[in-house]
Formats: structure tokens, C-alpha cells, sequence
């Protein structure tokens, strides 16, 4: 199953609180028992728990590129994985691991943000990249594997669960009228509200990405095509 949650800083300098980090990640231990991973940069922070299930010796996360300036954690599996990496092995690309996490951080470094549409798979995806200060948050086409975000204290907090948010933002605890109407007609919010205020779901088929600068760019990479 795997969680992910982290925070990205408007102010590069601001300094990252780890014990937060893993406060976020310790109340999704029941999603990856496995293993706690944490990569810390200026002004970000990526959290992991992780179920291992491929490369179980070597594929604990955050894994990153050949140079370690990109850095990438997943939920989900990515099923062509294996295809994947003999194409980019061929193009000169070099792997550390036999995890199917590793091809997302290569395919961003070949193809930026269109990485998303060479992944077969169900997955939540947070990548930093260190090089150009820019992160990245992205979600299956289906939605099957959850990602929720929410700005606050000027920062954007995101995780696999909104308990992970709650965790270090209790003050997001209240109820979003318009999500709770939904969720008793509808059983579920529709993306991206939630019964939460101020707390988005990402939806499916999207991709959000935050520039050096503080620009956000909020992106539909795929949807529903019915003839």
C-alpha cells in the first residue's frame, strides 16, 4: 500500500522540522510497516512508509537520480516498469535499484513534467527537484491511489491521508459543509473537495507543480474519453 506526506516551504530558507515529517508519517504506519524513510532539502521535506513488496533489500524510498538532485516517493506500483527501464537504460540512463519507483525520477529527468504519460499504473507521486527548486505532485488517471494537499502557514502540507495533515495541522479539523453534503448523497466528495475545509484532494488525471518562484500550475493530463 505505501504512504507518502511532506511539506514544501514558500521560503527556501525556512527550516524543516523532521519531527513533524515523521509525526505526518508515524499515523500512516499501518499503510507501509515495512520501512520510514525521510529526504530533507532546503525548504522540503518527502516522507515515506513503505510495504515492500518489489526490491525488497534495495528499493526503500525516497530514491533518487544518478546525481541525487531529484528525489521522488510513490504510492502505488507502476506496472510497466520493467519496460520502462530497458528503454531508459538504452538512452544512457543508469539504475541503483530494481524498485519500479526508480523509473519515475529518470522518466522527469528525460521528459519533465510529461513523465506521467509514459506510467502504467495506479500511483501518488511527490517529486523535488532540486536543480530548478520545483516540486511536483501527481495522481493516477483513475484516482485509485489517494492525495490530499492543503496550504497553511505558508507552506503546502500534502499526504496519502488527510490524518497525516491533521497530524501537524489539528486546526484543519473542522468540517467543510459543501464535502459533507456530498459525501451523504453522493458517498464520496467529488474531487477535489473534501469534508474537510480547506483540504483538496488532487484530482485523478492531474498534476500540480510549484515553481522557485511560488507559481502553481494545476494540470489535467488525462481524462475519460467515451465515443
Amino acid at each position: 500500500m505505501c504512504g507518502i506526506a511532506g511539506i514544501a516551504y514558500a521560503d527556501p530558507a525556512h527550516p524543516v522540522d523532521r519531527d513533524l515529517v515523521r509525526r505526518m508519517t508515524d499515523v500512516m504506519r499501518h499503510r507501509g510497516p515495512d520501512a520510514d524513510g525521510l529526504h530533507v532539502a532546503r525548504g522540503v521535506a518527502l516522507g515515506h512508509r513503505r510495504l515492500s513488496i518489489i526490491d525488497v533489500a534495495g528499493g526503500d524510498q525516497p530514491i533518487f537520480n544518478e546525481d541525487r538532485s531529484k528525489a521522488v516517493i510513490l504510492n502505488g506500483e507502476i506496472y510497466n516498469f520493467q519496460e520502462l527501464q530497458v528503454e531508459l537504460e538504452s538512452r544512457g540512463h543508469r539504475f541503483a535499484t530494481r524498485s519500479d519507483t526508480e523509473v519515475i525520477v529518470h522518466l522527469y529527468d528525460r521528459y519533465g513534467d510529461d513523465f506521467v504519460q509514459h506510467l502504467n499504473g495506479q500511483f501518488a507521486i511527490a517529486l523535488w527537484d532540486n536543480a530548478r527548486r520545483r516540486f511536483v505532485l501527481a495522481r493516477d488517471r483513475a484516482g485509485i491511489r489517494p492525495l490530499y494537499y492543503t496550504r497553511a502557514r505558508s507552506r503546502l502540507w500534502f499526504g496519502s491521508e488527510v490524518k497525516a495533515l491533521l497530524a501537524a495541522l489539528p486546526e484543519r479539523a473542522q468540517l467543510d459543509p459543501l464535502g459533507l453534503v456530498q459525501a451523504l448523497n453522493l458517498w464520496a466528495p467529488l474531487d477535489p473537495d473534501t469534508v474537510f475545509a480547506g483540504v483538496r484532494s488532487l484530482p485523478p488525471g492531474c498534476r500540480l507543480s510549484i515553481e522557485a518562484d511560488g507559481r502553481e500550475q494545476l494540470v489535467q493530463y488525462w481524462d475519460w474519453q467515451f465515443p
